[in-house]
């Protein structure tokens, strides 16, 4: 079993800053956040491994997540990331089933559990709560639906290019602007986009050129996040 961070003590952190316990009346979230463990991932620490039981369901509170699956010869095949106020684990603690992917520390990371009897009982009593899981749900489903179309239908390039507008859109924007850290590696780019490594230093250089983006060192810096929504969309036909 994963959950190899350093476990801190939780006075000093809420979970009011997660959408999914948003408006909560103060006993109650006080309530839920003493039934949670806390702890402190640091990069590349494992979180959760791939098809071990357990089931407890996390909150990430600070801090980036990637959600990993490793091939029978080891190679990585990483096809999402998690920032703050991200869940992850509610598959196994809804369905008892297996862990479907590995998830790993891509920053430092702050991160809540919560048993996966506490998280039922949670649904069944908080509507709100409930209510959001929902809304998770579906925009996951969205995203899936989403990446399924291109790898089903778009060239490489533009794969690329719509993995790095997700990337910049877990950072925060300022204005067109958007610093993607630490920097994806252009053989991690290659592994959620289906392509290779060669094809995401070409495009990658390409839209360098263009202006659209700048790397500097271990960060990614997307100049027009707006030029480079416009291309994806336009090869989407959106």
């Amino acid at each position: 079993m994963a959950m190899a961070g350093s476990q801190i003590k939780q006075p000093q952190y809420s979970l009011e800053s997660s959408a999914f316990f948003r408006g909560l009346p103060p006993d109650t979230l006080e309530r839920i956040q003493r039934r949670c463990n806390w702890r402190r991932y640091e990069p590349r620490g494992l979180i959760i491994d791939y098809l071990d039981r357990s089931d407890d369901v996390f909150f990430i509170m600070t801090g980036n997540a990637r959600v990993t699956i490793y091939s029978v010869d080891g190679k990585a095949v990483s096809f999402r990331e998690l920032g703050p106020g991200a869940v992850f684990g509610e598959y196994a603690a809804i369905d008892g089933g297996p862990r479907s992917a590995s998830v790993e520390a891509r920053t430092s990371c702050l991160v809540a559990s919560m048993p996966a009897a506490i998280f039922r009982e949670l649904l069944e009593t908080e509507p709100k709560v409930a209510k959001m899981m929902l809304k998770y749900f579906v925009m996951e489903i969205r995203e899936l639906t989403t990446r399924v179309y291109e790898f089903s239908t778009l060239a490489a390039r533009y794969r690329i290019q719509a993995e790095v507008l997700r990337l910049a859109g877990l950072t925060a924007c300022e204005g067109k602007t958007a610093n993607i850290v630490p920097a994806p590696t252009h053989a991690e780019i290659a592994s959620r986009t289906s392509t290779h490594r060669e094809a995401v230093t070409r495009e990658l250089n390409r839209l360098s050129k263009l202006g659209i983006i700048e790397q500097r060192n271990r960060v990614l810096l997307v100049r027009d996040v707006d030029r480079l929504s416009a291309l994806v969309h336009d090869a989407i036909g959106d």
